[in-house]
């Protein structure tokens, strides 16, 4: 059979970092290259319970069809916490449970680009994003990324130059990969750019309670009056990955569009997993769990940067994170950067080259990304004398 696939599918290539995963996946070889949260940091004992209350007394609900928007509960307590929490949502806004974070960047892909029109993200940036943008035939144009957060006149730049541009992608907390956190002043020009030029904002938020250090800095869609900002949460990085429960906090009409398009993707998220995170939510401690997580984070990340230090201290350039889940590492120009990642990797660490991040494959970059919340800590510290 001549298998002849769809344009859009046919120029895509896989997830660099998961063929890495695939290609380092012994148990002697430190993971590195994975975004895992720490196997301590799940609240197992809690979901076991929860599990077994859900199937005993609503099994039916559970396992029964769902509407396309979402678990009513859940999205109730979602919305009223992060008003509460976090000042995001008004009037105009509604919310839709999601089959992750991911799905979101997806739907409003989805409902708001057509083929050839632009997105303005960080470069570098996600990679499962990246490549969901790509599958749209959406053209990506990259600005860079500053200790403080995306290049304001590159946007600006880019938003007087080019047409078509239909949203702005930012990772605004510790930002997959480079680890940055936006400044408040830089997030308020951002918006300000967004209000002057009628562009959206995708504003994703996956790491935002993953903060060991420093000041909260607000959420973009906090100060949202205008129906800018579409928001992007999700339970992946506090409570389990493998749930696949995010959400999307957006303008209704924008949300009524999502719903149209997630009922032709997967109709809606799991009823059990929402139901669980409901109860999750309701019946445990759910600040104290993040306390203790960032707890957790917060040793691991002071250990990796103690490592780099003293194994790669002089070697590598770094902004030491305020949280998350990553470091990126500037490799010397004199070092030739595909070279040492797969030097790393045949020494039994995997390390994800930086030009996976780029928005453009001839962008350039002679860095790496590290994670810390995979390894175990004796992994962190000999994973990190093979790098050096």
């Amino acid at each position: 059979m001549d298998y002849r696939f769809s344009d859009r599918i046919s120029a895509l290539k896989p997830s660099a970092i998961r063929e890495i995963l695939k290609a380092t996946a012994g148990s002697d070889v430190i993971p590195f290259a994975a975004g895992n949260p720490a196997p301590n940091a799940f609240p197992v004992e809690e979901v076991q319970k929860i599990a077994e209350n859900i199937l005993t007394n609503r099994p039916i609900e559970a396992l029964q069809y769902g509407v396309t928007e979402g678990y009513n509960p859940l999205r109730e307590r979602i919305s009223a916490y992060m008003k509460a929490k976090h000042n995001i949502g008004r009037d105009f806004d509604n919310i839709i449970i999601t089959s992750g974070a991911q799905q979101v960047v997806d739907l409003a892909t989805k409902v708001l680009c057509n083929e050839g029109d632009i997105v303005i993200c960080e470069g570098p940036s996600f990679i499962g994003s990246l490549n969901c943008f790509r599958s749209y035939n959406v053209e990506l144009r990259g600005v860079d990324v500053e200790p403080d957060g995306l290049n304001i006149e590159q946007v600006e730049n880019l938003l007087k130059t080019e047409k078509n541009v239909k949203m702005i992608y930012t990772i605004p907390n510790f930002q997959n990969p480079s680890g940055v956190t936006c400044s408040l002043e830089k997030r308020k020009a951002l918006y300000e750019l967004a209000k002057k030029y009628n562009v959206m904002i995708l504003e994703d938020n996956p790491y935002g309670d993953l903060r060991v250090t420093g000041e909260h800095v607000p959420a973009i869609k906090s100060f949202d009056e205008d129906g800018l900002v579409i928001y992007v949460g999700s339970f992946s990085k506090i409570l389990s990955p493998g749930l696949r429960v995010g959400y999307t906090i957006a303008p209704q009409d924008v949300i009524a569009k999502m719903t149209v398009g997630k009922q032709a993707s997967d109709v809606h998220t799991p009823m059990f997993n929402q139901m669980l995170v409901d109860e999750w939510m309701d019946k445990y401690d759910f600040e104290n769990h993040i306390e203790k997580i960032r707890e957790i984070y917060k040793g691991k990340l002071n250990l990796m940067c103690d490592c780099i230090d003293e194994n790669l201290g002089g070697f590598v350039e770094y902004v030491r994170p305020e949280g998350g889940l990553f470091i990126w590492c500037d490799l010397p120009e004199s070092v030739d950067m595909p070279t040492f990642c797969k030097t790393a990797a045949e020494n039994k660490v995997a390390v994800v080259p930086g030009v996976a991040f780029m928005a453009q494959p001839t962008d350039k970059t002679n860095a790496f990304r590290v994670n810390f919340s995979t390894p175990t800590d004796e992994g962190i510290v000999k994973g990190m004398k093979i790098l050096g």
